[in-house]
């Protein structure tokens, strides 16, 4: 078998790679900037935990394991934490009294305005020395990205909140 000679990746696996390599610079970044974000220091699991219930208020503590493949213990351990600094607060489930709900507060919040806040700026510098036709295309590149990123079924956070599938009963939901 003759070996090719195009050593380019098809433009999907390339635009998947570039797009892992931005993010990887990224955490490098948020991991620079943490000093430059007031305290308390949230670890990045917990601020998964954090984004995720900001983005479904009130999403069952059952929804959030399923939703981080982690054990239960794990999960009500970072909640626990999150509790402690007054970021989440757990509501009881109005359908189901043995099941918890999870709620962002104020100062959970005020707490992740802060840390984008302190990242739209490093941002913003680096966005400043590129061209404008560029930051044009990265913008609709991205909005494009989030797009399909939050119609891929792992990110369908509604789906496991609100309804239950067809053919599954409440307790295997």
């Amino acid at each position: 078998m003759p070996e090719s000679t195009d050593h380019t990746p098809d433009p999907v696996h390339a635009a998947a790679r570039q797009a892992g390599r931005i993010v990887e610079l990224l955490d490098i970044l948020w991991e620079q900037a943490r000093n430059d974000i007031p305290p308390p220091y949230v670890p990045v699991s917990q601020l998964r935990v954090m984004y995720i219930v900001e983005s479904e208020d009130r999403i069952r503590m059952r929804a959030l394991t399923r939703l981080l493949a982690a054990a239960p213990p794990s999960v009500c351990r970072l909640v626990d934490r999150l509790q402690a600094l007054g970021f989440i607060e757990r509501l009881p489930c109005p359908d189901n009294g043995r099941e918890v709900m999870l709620s962002v507060t104020g100062a959970g919040r005020e707490h992740l305005a802060r840390i984008r806040a302190c990242r739209d700026e490093v941002l913003v510098e680096a966005l400043t020395t590129m061209p404008f036709h560029k930051r044009a295309m990265l913008t609709e590149g991205l909005a494009g990205l989030q797009e399909a990123l939050v119609e891929t079924p792992m990110l369908l956070v509604g789906q496991h909140t609100r309804a239950t599938p067809k053919g599954h009963d409440a307790a295997s939901a």
